[in-house]
């Protein structure tokens, strides 16, 4: 058994999410540059909680894998036909695991979690066993039907949001107790059956829930508003040397000569990262990745692209586009751009119209003209949250 932990969250994104449309469930749709469930863990990781669990649907491992890519991966657990099974699935394997103190019990839907409603939930679990995040109810309410109805009077209302905090070994017998038919629509229904005190925390308009296709295109147009432009550029060189093994825009191209460097050298990835940490004021790759490691010795350079992304996905920006030159007498480079374009694309999680790659000589001049080496160029654009 490990030891107890203090926090655990549990984020349940086992649902299909048909409402929102499309043949992906919405937990796994790309919204502001990268999957839903990647910004509900990056926002709980932002808010102090790395011990993530998430509890997924069938069939659903494949698509949980890659919409965590390239961030410290979660437990993964197998979740149930309803979300009040796939919570319980999650509180067991976390029992399993050795405990917890506290659980925050999050919706994959709600995944722009903001740092001060965890605080308010942690602070509130000081004097309560269970509290939960809520905003008033502004909109005029009515029943429903053909004709509107009578209206409903809102005094004393709520909206109930995730994440919902509780002392775990309360939280799990509640759900241990259920017996009712009917499915809770919530955690905090399943403790007050069992007889806990939930109290309320204010909660936040970022924890709106996203259900509708339209939801995801507010989100979209919400986030790109509070993005500013910027630009970086790389260049980078290196020199032939003795072998057939040529990386170049992350594929390995055919030639009779590789290129010297610690790791595979591949110089159009090392100037397109280069761009990528000069746009958001990150150094340089050598910062990131220092020569004098023997970690990166012979290392895939796929690994450095991959890792600036990464850090403009954590600050919430995206990249937009990127502009590679390659300068070389040989290899020939036009046969190779479109598998070179495909796979920097990969990469960076881009569309293949976003990523530009060009190849030019120096008619013969300098150290490229006398076919010595081959040199790049990069121009990264990326959109970053605006810094108050």
């Amino acid at each position: 058994m490990e030891r107890e932990r203090r926090i655990v969250a549990l984020v349940v994104a086992a649902g299909s999410g048909s409402r929102a449309g499309g043949d992906t469930p919405k937990q796994y749709r790309g919204v502001g540059g990268k999957p839903l469930l990647a910004h509900a863990v990056d926002h709980l990781r932002a808010a102090g909680i790395e011990d993530i669990y998430v509890a997924i649907g069938e069939g659903q491992e494949a698509l949980c894998r890659a919409a965590l890519e390239g961030s410290a991966f979660p437990s993964v657990v197998l979740g149930g036909e309803t979300r009040r099974e796939s919570v319980r699935n999650g509180l067991e394997s976390i029992a399993a695991d050795g405990s917890a103190l506290v659980v925050l019990i999050h919706d994959a839907a709600r995944a722009f979690l903001p740092a001060e409603v965890v605080q308010r939930l942690l602070s509130a679990l000081e004097r309560a066993d269970g509290a939960v995040p809520v905003m008033p109810v502004v909109d005029s309410l009515a029943r429903a039907g053909a004709v509107l109805a009578e209206p409903v009077s809102r005094a004393g209302l709520v909206r109930v949001q995730t994440p919902q905090a509780f002392r775990f070994d309360r939280i799990l017998g509640a759900h241990r107790a259920w017996s009712t038919e009917a499915e809770p629509t919530d955690d905090a229904q399943v403790a007050q059956a069992a007889g806990i005190e939930v109290v309320t925390v204010e909660g936040d308009a970022m924890l709106e829930k996203l259900t509708h296709s339209q939801d995801f295109k507010r989100t979209e147009q919400r986030l790109a508003a509070r993005l500013v432009s910027r630009t970086g550029s790389g260049f980078d060189v290196h020199a032939f040397a003795a072998g057939e093994s040529l990386w170049l825009g992350g594929i390995l191209v055919p030639h009779d000569k590789s290129l010297s460097g610690h790791s595979d050298a591949d110089v159009a990835l090392h100037a397109l990262t280069d761009a990528i940490l000069g746009a958001i004021g990150a150094g340089d790759i050598g910062e990131h990745f220092p020569p004098s490691d023997p970690q990166w010795r012979g290392a895939a350079s796929s690994l450095f692209l991959e890792h600036a992304r990464g850090l403009v996905e954590a600050r919430g920006g995206r990249i937009d586009h990127v502009d590679l030159t390659i300068i070389c007498e040989a290899p020939k480079i036009g046969p190779h751009k479109q598998a070179m374009r495909e796979r920097i694309a990969a990469l960076l999680r881009l569309g293949p119209d976003k990523v530009s790659i060009k190849a030019t000589t120096t008619e013969r001049l300098g150290f490229a003209g006398r076919g010595e080496g081959i040199a790049a160029q990069a121009i990264a654009t990326v959109r970053l949250p605006e810094q108050p």
